[in-house]
């Protein structure tokens, strides 16, 4: 039997399944395993190739009949916010976000079970437990940090960290050249405020504090009404079969 050193990266590709994000149509996945010495280099070379982390597991979409799925990464130093965006940095001046280890709690898995009730109750995602919530968060063998989003408190200019109920949460890993967001969620009842947006925008913040040229946002769907905002968020890259390519 032919065996495989754990640093050696297998691919698999998935059955066909109903596309999330455009109706009647159908994806496959391409994944491998994010494990061993060589994880760090590997989840760099992958999520630069237009994968996507889930704990150990890397994934692209491998679709017979369609490439409407686009890997889009911020060009940080260049990227001015729009009128819009600049309002929603001034709704949300009075929260601040906390960079921490990959540790889940139980006032995240509460908020992260709201979001999905009010947000996603018909995703893959709405059975999740709380052992389910924790695996997503500590089983990474890259360098993950988690942003906990509060209001500010007395004591925020001093720590740098929020007070009261935690109002956003984003699972964040940090690589060389970028920050990559792999899951975010917020308050449903703070839907006023854009909590989505603005933790883009303080990711964008964080990237460039961190002199780091990226922000991998995953991937826009064109077509797709849950993907729109991430075409809004200007200069990008999308990964195209030539290369990266820029998107004023």
């Amino acid at each position: 039997m032919t065996s495989h050193p754990r640093d050696t990266p297998q691919f698999y590709l998935t059955s066909p399944s109903p596309c999330p994000y455009l109706p009647g149509k159908e994806e496959r996945k391409v994944f491998t395993h994010i494990v061993g010495k060589r994880a760090r280099e590997l989840n760099e070379i992958l999520t630069q190739g237009g994968f996507r982390r889930s704990q150990t597991i890397a994934y692209r979409p491998a679709c017979e009949t369609c490439r409407a799925c686009v890997s889009v990464r911020v060009v940080v130093d260049e990227f001015q916010p729009t009128a819009n965006m600049r309002r929603v940095m001034k709704d949300n001046a009075d929260i601040v976000g906390n960079l921490a280890s990959n540790r889940p709690s139980s006032d995240q898995y509460s908020l992260f079970r709201r979001y999905l009730d009010a947000r996603h109750a018909d995703g893959g995602m709405v059975d999740m437990t709380v052992l389910d919530y924790s695996m997503m968060v500590e089983d990474s063998h890259v360098e993950t940090r988690v942003v906990e989003f509060r209001r500010r408190g007395p004591d925020t200019a001093i720590n740098g960290r929020g007070r009261g109920d935690v109002l956003g949460v984003c699972l964040t890993d940090v690589l060389s050249d970028g920050l990559s967001m792999v899951y975010s969620f917020y308050d449903p009842e703070e839907a006023h405020r854009s909590l989505g947006t603005f933790m883009i925008l303080d990711h964008i913040d964080r990237a460039r504090a961190m002199k780091l040229p990226y922000l991998y946002l995953g991937y826009w769907v064109e077509g797709s009404p849950k993907m729109d905002y991430k075409a809004r968020f200007r200069p990008q890259e999308r990964l195209m079969p030539q290369g990266w390519a820029r998107v004023e």
